[in-house]
C-alpha cells in the first residue's frame, strides 16, 4: 500500500465568540487556510485532486457545501479543484485527514487538502438543528432512535459529567487541569511555538486594520483561584465553563500527498501517516470513546503508549483527556504540551486539522518522532491518527 505524507499543516489563531474573527465570513476564513497551505508548500494548485472539508454546523453561511465555496473564494485554487464537506461532529477535519490519507494510500489520488472551518460566532453551534425544530420541521431524534434509547438525551455536557463521576475526578482536579492548559498555551505563545503553524488573518478593529495572529481565548492573567470561582454548569456537577473548551472561530488545513507527488513537485514532507483508526461506542456517555480507540490504534500500529512522544487529545471538557491519561497510563508531560482547547478554543469542524498542525509542528520543534491525535465526537465516535515525523 502507498504511503501518505503530510507536507505542511496550518491554522488560523482562534477567535472568541463575537471576537476578532467574528467579522470574517466562514467561507473566506477557510479560503485563508487553503491559500496558505498552497503558497507555503509550493505545490502546483492545478495538481490538487480534492479538498475534503470538515464542518459541523452546515447551515446559514456554512451551508451550500462550504468546502466547495471556499475553493471558489480562494485566490490560488482554480475552479477545477473539487471539494466535499463532511460532518463527523468534532472530529470532522480529523476524518478529513483520514479520508485524504486513504485516497492517497489507495493510489486513486496523489495530492489532497484536508481542512476544516467553524465560525461559531456567525453560525451558532446546533443552529442547523434548532432552527428547523423551531419551525416545526422535525427533530433528528427519530422514532427508531427513541425506541432504542427511550428517555435518553444525547448530551456532550452530560457525557462529560458522567466521565468525571465514573473516574471520580473532583472539581479541584478539573480546575487544576484547566489552569495547566492556559499556562502551557501562554508559555507556547510567548516562546513563539505557534509561529510556524498560524496563518495571519487581516481583520478590522476600532483602531484600524490588524493581523490576527494570537489565540484570543488564552487568559494571560489566568489564576487557579479565578478558574475555581467560575459558576458550575449544573448545581450538582463539577464542570464549569472554565474546565470546558471555548467556543471559537477558526480554520485549518493539512496537505496530504503520495511519495510520487513528493518527487514530482519537489515537496518536503513533515510527517508520514502511520495509522488511521476510528471506533464507536456508547452514545450516552459519548465522550469516552478516545480511550478505547487509542487502545485499538496502538495495537494495530504495533506500538505502546510510551513509544509515542507527543499526544494531542482534544480538551472538549477536562474529564476527557484526564480519563484518557488514566486509562492509557500515558505521561501527562507529553499531553497537549502547548495547551489545548480549554485555553486555545475548539472551532468544531476545524479542530481536527488544527490539532494536527500543532502536533506535526510540535514534533519538529521538539525533535520527536511519533505523535498521536485523538478526538471525542458526538454520537460516541472517536478518531485516532498516529504520525511519524520525517
Amino acid at each position: 500500500m502507498a504511503t501518505a505524507y503530510i507536507v505542511d499543516a496550518v491554522r488560523t489563531a482562534g477567535g472568541r465568540r463575537g471576537g476578532r474573527l467574528a467579522g470574517v465570513h466562514p467561507v473566506d476564513l477557510l479560503a485563508k487556510s487553503l491559500d496558505a497551505i498552497v503558497e507555503r508548500s509550493g505545490v502546483d494548485p492545478a495538481a490538487i485532486d480534492d479538498v475534503v472539508a470538515g464542518c459541523v454546523s452546515q447551515a446559514g453561511e456554512q451551508a451550500g457545501q462550504v468546502g466547495r465555496m471556499a475553493v471558489l473564494a480562494s485566490k490560488l485554487l482554480p475552479q477545477s479543484t473539487p471539494a466535499v464537506s463532511i460532518d463527523r461532529q468534532c472530529g470532522s477535519s480529523q476524518q478529513a485527514i483520514q479520508f485524504a490519507a486513504q485516497a492517497v494510500m489507495s493510489g486513486t489520488q496523489d495530492v489532497v487538502i484536508a481542512c476544516g472551518v467553524e465560525s461559531m460566532s456567525r453560525v451558532p453551534m446546533g443552529s442547523n438543528m434548532t432552527l428547523h425544530m423551531k419551525e416545526g420541521l422535525g427533530n433528528y431524534m427519530s422514532p427508531g432512535v427513541m425506541e432504542k434509547y427511550p428517555g435518553v438525551q444525547f448530551s456532550q455536557f452530560m457525557g462529560a459529567q458522567m466521565i468525571a463521576d465514573k473516574h471520580d475526578f473532583s472539581k479541584d482536579q478539573l480546575d487544576a487541569f484547566a489552569f495547566e492548559s492556559h499556562k502551557r498555551a501562554i508559555a507556547a505563545t510567548e516562546a513563539g511555538a505557534f509561529a510556524d503553524e498560524i496563518v495571519p488573518v487581516e481583520i478590522e478593529t476600532p483602531e484600524g486594520t490588524e493581523m490576527h495572529t494570537i489565540d484570543e481565548g488564552i487568559r494571560f492573567d489566568a489564576t487557579l483561584e479565578g478558574i475555581a470561582g467560575v459558576k458550575l454548569l449544573a448545581p450538582d456537577g463539577k464542570i464549569t465553563a472554565a474546565s470546558a473548551s471555548q467556543i471559537c472561530d477558526g480554520s485549518s488545513a493539512v496537505l496530504v500527498v503520495s511519495e510520487e507527488a513528493l518527487k514530482k513537485y519537489g515537496l518536503t514532507p513533515m510527517a508520514r501517516i502511520h495509522n488511521l483508526t476510528v471506533t464507536a461506542g456508547d452514545p450516552v456517555i459519548m465522550l469516552e470513546e478516545p480511550l478505547f480507540a487509542t487502545d485499538k490504534a496502538l495495537e494495530r500500529a504495533g506500538l505502546k503508549i510510551d513509544d509515542i512522544d507527543l499526544y494531542e487529545v482534544n480538551e472538549a471538557f477536562a474529564p476527557v483527556p484526564m480519563a484518557w491519561l488514566k486509562h492509557t497510563g500515558a505521561d501527562p508531560e507529553k499531553l497537549n504540551v502547548h495547551g489545548g482547547a480549554i485555553a486555545l478554543g475548539h472551532p468544531l469542524g476545524a479542530s481536527g486539522t488544527k490539532l494536527m498542525a500543532t502536533l506535526v509542528h510540535g514534533l519538529k520543534r521538539h525533535g520527536k518522532k511519533y505523535g498521536l491525535q485523538t478526538m471525542c465526537e458526538g454520537g460516541g465516535v472517536a478518531n485516532v491518527t498516529i504520525v511519524e515525523s520525517v
